[in-house]
């Protein structure tokens, strides 16, 4: 009998190279390829459309909006620009645990109350699926269930149903067979997304997939299942805490960086109305090196908490420790305020952390950071109901940061009084209820703090 041909594929790129080697080379990964069996491919490659399409003008082209798809939870439809879109395909990524079935059973229960909705489990049996909806109280939810992880099968339940939400949990599980490799690997991953994928824009059915994360938080499988979907999202929290996020990374439909925030609770997930509050400590009086930043999640503007502990450093080198952050930002600053500020953190350690897990991305937080690090090591904290935001560069000035004015709007709807903007995102007008300090440079924002 002759030996099965063998491949080793990229888990980054999905490239295939006939032997093994230590760095992929087609994306340079290390420690990427996997073994798996060749397979022939059968002719299962086609265009979308499922004929050749013909060369067209754009000036000819008539552009029409995408109808959305609301899904019942409204946090979820931020996330997703408004709801889903038919043809679209979406994938959901998060930790084991974190509560992805749950959130989309949800949905697929407010979906199925106008719109024909498969629920697709391949982790599951549909008695474990009905278990989970009668502690949600979702037992009546008009779903229809199927426990199968072959392809094709899926494909005919597809056909044959003409539903117009397919919830596939998870694409891992499912398996061609065109293809000989095992359930979850690289060629199975990527032919099985791909193959959904063209079923979806062919009729119109909107699909969405769960997907596994690896153990640094990445999403499971080739890199190509990323480009092949049109949303990605991601399912992030402490499992400790009972609150979730989630993220849209990519959205061919809508923004991304979108940020959806959820509680857990005994009847699902509930979406926060004001998840600004979630990330504010509730300190009875001001504390030393605690500042309120506004940053800018997508479209929604949210108040988040740093805080930040300057100690002495007991022997060895002085540590700095981002919680966050980025930890190479929180170094970058530390030098700002030493060359243009005047304060020498040089001999203390320095901790600075994002309360509530959130993380804060872009640079509009750099002075609030180097104000808690002047808090924290002077042990004199802001003055109460204040809030600081404006991005640091090397020369010591303080930046504008885009939509100063909705971030201002933002911490004065929430009972904040005192804000520090960059000179640029000064209002035109005075708003009611804020005292706004406008600076330009790093050392008039430690000068005005010290006046307070």
């Amino acid at each position: 009998m002759a030996k099965a041909k063998t491949v080793y594929a990229c888990t980054e790129c999905g490239g295939a190279s006939p032997k093994w080697q230590g760095q992929c080379p087609h994306c340079g990964a290390w420690n990427t390829l996997v073994e798996s069996l060749a397979a022939p491919a059968p002719t299962r490659f086609e265009s979308v459309a499922g004929v050749r399409s013909a060369v067209t003008p754009l000036a000819s082209v008539t552009a029409q909006e995408s109808e959305r798809i609301p899904t019942g939870l409204s946090e979820f439809d931020r996330v997703l620009g408004g709801g889903l879109v038919a043809g679209g395909v979406a994938l959901l990524g998060g930790d084991p645990g974190i509560g992805k079935s749950t959130l989309l059973l949800q949905a697929s229960a407010a979906l199925g109350a106008t719109r024909k909705t498969l629920y697709v489990t391949g982790e599951e049996s549909v008695e474990q699926v009905a278990l989970r909806a009668q502690r949600l109280g979702l037992v009546q939810a008009p779903i229809e269930l199927l426990a199968e992880v072959q392809l094709e099968a899926i494909v005919a339940a597809i056909s044959g149903l003409a539903p117009e939400v397919v919830i596939v949990d998870s694409i891992q599980t499912v398996y061609t067979e065109a293809l000989q490799s095992a359930p979850g690997s690289v060629a199975q991953v990527r032919e099985c997304a791909a193959q959904l994928t063209r079923l979806a824009k062919k009729s119109g059915v909107v699909i969405v997939f769960v997907g596994h994360v690896t153990k640094e938080g990445a999403l499971a499988g080739p890199r190509v299942l990323e480009h092949i979907v049109d949303t990605v999202l991601y399912f992030e929290g402490d499992p400790h805490s009972s609150f979730r996020l989630v993220r849209a990374i990519k959205n061919r439909f809508g923004a991304a960086n979108e940020l959806g925030v959820f509680a857990m609770t005994e009847r699902g997930l509930r979406g926060v109305t004001n998840p600004s509050a979630l990330f504010l400590s509730q300190h009875g009086a001001p504390v030393a090196g605690s500042v309120v930043t506004a940053t800018l999640e997508g479209s929604r503007p949210l108040l988040v908490e740093v805080q930040a502990l300057v100690d002495p450093v007991q022997g060895g080198t002085p540590r700095r420790l981002a919680v966050g952050l980025d930890p190479q930002r929180l170094a970058l600053l530390l030098a700002v305020l030493h060359r243009h500020g005047g304060v020498d953190t040089g001999g203390y350690d320095v901790f600075v952390n994002a309360v509530g897990g959130v993380r804060i991305g872009e640079p509009a937080g750099d002075l609030a950071i180097l104000l808690a690090v002047e808090s924290s090591l002077k042990n004199r904290p802001l003055p109460e109901k204040s809030i600081v935001f404006g991005e640091v560069g090397l020369a010591g000035e303080v930046r504008p940061v885009q939509r100063g004015q909705e971030r201002i709007r933002e911490a004065v709807k929430l009972g904040f009084t005192t804000v520090f903007v960059p000179a640029a995102n000064r209002p035109r007008q005075a708003i009611d209820g804020a005292r706004v300090i406008a600076v330009q440079r790093v050392d008039e924002a430690l000068a005005a703090l010290r006046e307070l």
